[in-house]
């Protein structure tokens, strides 16, 4: 027997705001909500969830784990300028310049890779 992956929790000092960030960034819906927490997740209900959960305390150092995205449907190009228009920014976590990923912070400051193969490229 093993462990399913089921949930990434994220914790944020505003969770409607992460809640619609994320599901611009991949297309994805509100599972379940009560008055302070969100799970959002694939319209089609499969997968994963993100669980975004509301703390007290605000984030003060680089996250020890991070979402990796890949462009689908597009360009990497094209996927960093929708990301960038939706609120994301650019942070500099010590990565050196000859990185083939972006390094990006969603509008708390949880950072995310944008990885520069999209996914058409990889699956062909």
């Amino acid at each position: 027997m093993t462990s399913q992956f089921a949930a990434l929790a994220i914790d944020c000092a505003n969770p409607g705001l992460l809640t619609n960030f994320w599901c611009e960034v991949l297309g994805w819906v509100v599972i379940d909500s009560d008055e302070t927490d969100f799970s959002i997740g694939s319209p089609d209900g499969l997968g994963l969830t993100i669980d975004l959960i509301a703390v007290p305390e605000p984030k003060t150092v680089k996250n020890r784990l991070h979402i990796d995205l890949r462009a689908d449907g597009c360009t990497t190009a094209e996927e960093l300028d929708r990301l960038m228009a939706l609120g994301a920014q650019r942070v500099d976590v010590g990565q050196t310049p000859d990185v083939s990923w972006v390094v990006l912070a969603d509008p708390e400051g949880n950072e995310f890779c944008l990885l520069s193969r999209p996914v058409q490229e990889v699956a062909g």
